[in-house]
């Protein structure tokens, strides 16, 4: 697994191990980026990537001009493994590792007042609940902005929903197994 463009461009990063990790691919990473890119300038963007795993997705953010990024994560294998590449990288600031489950951490930035510009998720793809309950929550919270981006990977067998709220799904990527679902506020 490595950082497919920017800053940090072709440098290796490390996934923890164990049988629930499933990083996002390359050819994925690369295919969500590209159409981030042709929507807005990703440059000075605030991110969350919950459930984050390694961090591959926030910190190809932060290589490709993010302001800020707020990885999330409950797992403390994970949570090393994201510090493990930050500090490998040598980014010292525009992050922050939230270690605790995906609802409490978004709850907090919440109250934070924190405003994202695009929010990914990828929890284990058979945890229905997970997608249930972190996209319900953010088609409710002050985390999103009329242009906020949120993305879900997930498994093309299990489809997360066309609606939460007032978030509506707006396009779908399908590639191999894995499937993006992006969605806006309407």
């Amino acid at each position: 697994m490595r950082v497919i463009a920017g800053k940090y461009r072709s440098r290796s990063l490390e996934a923890p191990r164990g049988a629930d990790v499933r990083p996002t691919s390359d050819k994925l990473r690369g295919t969500l980026f590209n159409v981030l890119a042709a929507a807005m300038d990703l440059d000075g963007t605030v991110w969350l990537d919950v459930y984050a795993g390694s961090g591959a997705v926030g910190i190809e953010a932060l290589s490709r001009g993010a302001r800020q990024v707020y990885f999330v994560e409950s797992a403390r294998p994970a949570v090393a493994a994201i510090r493990q590449n930050l500090k490998s990288l040598g980014v010292v600031a525009g992050w922050q590792v939230l270690e605790q489950p995906a609802v409490r951490a978004l709850r907090q930035l919440d109250a934070e007042a924190v405003s994202a510009d695009v929010v990914f998720l990828d929890p284990p793809y058979d945890d229905a609940e997970a997608y249930d309950q972190a996209l319900g929550f953010l088609s409710q919270s002050r985390l999103l902005k009329p242009e906020t981006i949120v993305v879900a990977e997930h498994d093309k067998r299990c489809d997360p929903g066309p609606r939460f709220g007032g978030l509506t799904r707006y396009r779908e990527l399908k590639q191999g197994d894995a499937v993006l679902s992006f969605y806006r506020t309407t």
